[in-house]
């Protein structure tokens, strides 16, 4: 194992226990969201889950924060520099809050059905939560993160290109100006949500760079 992999396995049990329940309740908040994309408005109480998701993720990032500032090794030595934890911690968080603010966004604009592209956006959200979770998975286990690093790149430009496409299509066909408003400011949120992850990919990235000098 590469020196700066095995860096990683030697951080403190308790960050990675904090770094594996962000990944889990991102892979929760990302399922409910589609869940709730797809079955609107048949099943809006996911909202209330959501919501919960949401304070949950505001819990953990408080808990990692405050566990960065103490983790040392035997040696004095920091798993990661504080900054680069306070920035994943931070982005790990955007995942969460995007993920609710589109799933309130259905809600306030008291959506009727849910558009195909808000289901597909809805979907690669999903599999790039997941990524997320295994990506963290790797960091706390000393291994590999590039994998899902790649794809949940890969992911967020097939958001891109879904997310333009539908855009494009409210002002091709027409519609109702409310209906545009509505759905343009819908699929940006779940974008916003993809992009999140890609955030949380970059500083990943930036942590395993600083390892490997």
């Amino acid at each position: 194992m590469p020196d700066f992999f095995r860096a990683a396995a030697t951080a403190d049990g308790p960050l990675h226990d904090l770094l594996g329940e962000y990944g889990r309740t991102i892979r929760r908040s990302t399922i409910v969201l589609r869940d709730l994309v797809r079955d609107y408005p048949d099943d809006a109480g996911l909202l209330r889950e959501l919501v919960s998701c949401e304070r949950e993720g505001d819990r953990i990032a408080h808990d990692l924060i405050h566990r960065l500032s103490r983790a040392v090794d035997a040696k004095g030595a920091r798993p990661f520099d504080i900054d680069d934890g306070y920035r994943l911690a931070t982005a790990l968080d955007d995942v969460v809050d995007d993920a609710e603010a589109a799933g309130d966004m259905m809600a306030v604009y008291r959506v009727e059905a849910p558009t195909d592209q808000a289901t597909q956006l809805a979907e690669i959200l999903v599999l790039a939560g997941d990524q997320v979770g295994l990506a963290l998975d790797a960091l706390c286990a000393g291994k590999d993160l590039s994998p899902y690093l790649v794809e949940i790149h890969r992911l967020e430009n097939d958001g891109d290109r879904i997310s333009r496409d539908a855009i494009a299509s409210l002002f091709a066909e027409g519609v109702d100006p409310l209906f545009v408003i509505r759905w343009k400011d819908i699929y940006g949120a779940l974008e916003n949500a993809i992009d999140s992850c890609e955030t949380v990919a970059h500083n990943l990235e930036g942590i395993v760079l600083k390892r490997a000098r």
